[in-house]
């Protein structure tokens, strides 16, 4: 490998997974510091943006069990199934709830780490790497949290706060990778309750969905994550599904309109133009008539692809289980058929939209909090990895 060019090295590393890239850092220090070095991290960013990828995170029937796949983005209509690669188990026979979803990284809320143990703590997680972070405690009671990233300074942090009506008092905050990990006060002007639907996090601002209990006006707060200010915008209704759309807040629901006879599927996607005028578009798009659904409460609208195409699955999870693509401009729906998971899984969490980004990803981010007393007890967190060593180089 000595005499192989340095920059052929480096195309064919920013074609592996994170992981993968993790494992060969390791081989010499040669590779470490060609792997580790701002080239190598942007050219890896590039390739992964190139090719996006659907996480599912998987809640088992077992007490507090996890697991988490990945598979490609389909870029045509397909009916061909997508193989998935297995990752890892997190949390076997513990307690936990899935809060949270930001650049690559998952927010575990409410999760009890032994099984004598009463605290309940938050734990991050990479879902492409296997490491894991478990955060200090925190002293609020059911509370609600989120989970945010700064592009610009490159730093995750962790938004919680109590559902009641929340005051300047009731808001806590943390940042990973500062050291020594800690949770710190922030001030929030407006007295609201946050609901309990999932936040989302789009260009370093969280927004989430709330109401005053004063008037029942229902907003959606955005928090900044790199200024920790708070913003309110009004919404005329209230809806739980908050997405990613091109780069801007979108609000999406679907409706079934029509009667017995004849009846359609309606999706009405609402995006947010202008933040500071808070200026919304609304759009409106009827599904073809030939889709073959039998059962539409069983399927769940979980986001939209970079290129617009807005993104439905089955759930929970079923056999076959697909993913369905609409394109509003070609007013095109297809669906593909995801193989691999387990039969005794039931509810299912997809993410639209995956990217491994190595500047998030390194240990550095997450290393503070991997001594915590609570992840050195025997009957701590199980993480069981599947995938082998030899495999790595093939997965180019």
């Amino acid at each position: 490998m000595d005499s192989t060019p340095k920059d052929l090295l480096m195309e064919i590393f920013s074609r592996l997974p994170a992981k993968s890239v993790g494992r060969f850092r390791c081989v010499s220090k040669q590779w470490n510091s060609m792997l580790s070095g701002p080239y190598f991290k942007e050219l890896f960013l590039t390739r992964s943006r190139a090719r996006p990828r659907l996480l599912f995170a998987m809640k088992g029937d077992r007490l507090g069990e996890w697991k988490f796949f990945s598979s490609s983005q389909p870029r045509m209509p397909s009916s061909l199934a997508v193989a998935t690669g297995f990752q890892f188990k997190f949390f076997n026979g513990m307690t936990s709830s899935l809060c949270g979803y930001a650049s690559g990284l998952i927010c575990f809320c409410d999760t009890r780490i032994s099984e004598l143990s009463k605290n309940r703590v938050h734990v991050i997680c990479n879902p492409s790497t296997g490491q894991y972070a478990v955060l200090p405690k925190l002293g609020l009671e059911d509370q609600r949290t989120f989970l945010g990233f700064d592009p610009i300074d490159k730093q995750f942090k962790v938004l919680s706060m109590v559902p009641k009506p929340s005051c300047d008092d009731d808001h806590r905050i943390l940042t990973l990778g500062t050291g020594k990990t800690s949770w710190r006060k922030i001030q929030c002007p407006l007295t609201h309750r946050p609901s309990p639907f999932r936040g989302i996090c789009i260009n370093g601002v969280i927004y989430y969905l709330a109401y005053f209990d004063e008037t029942s006006n229902d907003v959606i707060v955005c928090f900044n994550v790199r200024s920790e200010k708070f913003k309110f915008i009004e919404m005329e209704c209230f809806h739980e599904k908050l997405i990613n759309y091109k780069g801007k807040l979108g609000v999406i629901q679907w409706k079934c309109v029509g009667d017995d006879n004849h009846s359609n599927i309606e999706l009405s996607l609402w995006v947010l133009d202008d933040v500071e005028k808070q200026e919304w578009s609304k759009h409106v798009y009827i599904l073809p008539n030939d889709i073959k659904i039998v059962n539409w409460n069983l399927i769940s609208i979980v986001g939209v692809t970079a290129s617009g195409e807005i993104v439905l699955s089955t759930n929970p999870i079923s056999k076959p289980f697909y993913v369905f693509y609409f394109n509003p401009e070609r007013n095109e729906f297809h669906r593909v058929e995801i193989q691999g998971f387990a039969e005794n899984y039931g509810r299912v969490k997809v993410f639209v939209g995956h990217v491994e980004d190595l500047h998030v990803n390194d240990a550095e981010i997450l290393k503070s909090s991997i001594s915590d007393p609570y992840a050195k007890r025997k009957r701590g967190l199980n993480i069981t990895r599947k995938r082998e060593r030899e495999r790595d180089m093939h997965e180019v």
